[in-house]
């Protein structure tokens, strides 16, 4: 996959197939918008280019998405992205004055000048240009004056609701991951450096990575206790991971750490990922560290259950 980081990098190729939006998450409602884009490209035997934008729109857009948070950082996007094997990755600068092109410049200026599209392929509920009045009808217009297709691929169900980015960040802080995962075909993960921790862990037998995670907008799911798999130097291991405040130990911070089962190196300073499976229970205070242990002893249980 060729990647861009703004449009003047890219060179025209044959037959175009080009589709376009956030793709927050790259979930099971893009990778159908995605299989579709490489269906068309088959038939025709082109190219497929899918356009996205950084930052995210609405992070420019709107005062009150300030504090946003992405199902996935810019690289874990494009890795997955990557991995759906798209010819073309065009990463456009999203700026309020980029924001200001109306649906008919955007679709100009944009699409047919520099990508010479042949075919457009969208979502069921997208829209695009200024004040976001673009959409499947205006670009069905816009095809017969710029000699383009278009493809509209209909919303995806999962046990009869219809997946989405929104739904999706509600999953994650409802610390719903199962729905979560479902909705975005893969396994939700954390990525980031293992960083020293207070090592109170390790007194009990139970000695945890704590994670700093890479990006600071990065949607971190619900606080609580979880079955996990970690990825540390291109091997997999079964964990639990915890997400919260540690009341037991009286602490206020948020705290990300994960103890991985039958495992004892030495990783401070390791890049680690942390895939999350199932939440298992509640962050809970206890009365001490020994009370702490005895739940700590059947999550360890609980988990191996999931897992195994």
């Amino acid at each position: 996959m060729k990647i861009y980081s703004c449009i003047e990098e890219f060179d025209p190729v044959e037959f175009p197939v080009v589709t376009i939006g956030t793709f927050d998450g790259v979930h099971v409602g893009h990778r159908a918008i995605i299989n579709r884009l490489k269906e068309v490209a088959v038939r025709h035997n082109g190219e497929t280019i899918l356009v996205t934008f950084d930052p995210h729109p609405r992070k420019v857009l709107y005062s009150d998405s300030w504090d946003l948070k992405l199902i996935n950082s810019p690289k874990r996007k494009i890795d997955l992205i990557r991995k759906t094997g798209i010819d073309h990755l065009i990463v456009l600068p999203f700026t309020k004055k980029f924001a200001q092109l109306s649906s008919y410049e955007f679709i100009k200026n944009i699409l047919i000048d520099k990508i010479h599209a042949k075919n457009i392929v969208i979502g069921y509920d997208h829209h695009f240009g200024k004040n976001r009045l673009g959409d499947h009808h205006s670009l069905e217009e816009l095809g017969k004056e710029f000699g383009f297709t278009v493809d509209e691929v209909p919303a995806q169900y999962i046990d009869g609701i219809s997946v989405s980015s929104t739904k999706i960040r509600k999953a994650l802080n409802d610390g719903n991951i199962t729905h979560a995962n479902k909705y975005l075909g893969y396994e939700y993960s954390i990525h980031g450096n293992v960083v020293e921790g207070f090592k109170v862990g390790k007194t009990i037998g139970f000695p945890t990575a704590n994670l700093e995670v890479d990006d600071k907008l990065k949607l971190i799911t619900a606080n609580g206790v979880y079955a996990c798999k970690v990825l540390w130097n291109e091997q997999k291991f079964f964990g639990m991971g915890n997400i919260g405040v540690r009341p037991t130990l009286n602490r206020k911070d948020l705290t990300i750490e994960v103890h991985i089962f039958d495992f004892d190196k030495q990783i401070y300073g390791d890049y680690l990922t942390i895939y999350w499976i199932d939440r298992i229970r509640d962050e809970v205070k206890f009365k001490d560290l020994e009370a702490l242990k005895e739940q700590l002893v059947k999550d360890k249980k609980t988990v191996l259950g999931i897992l195994t």
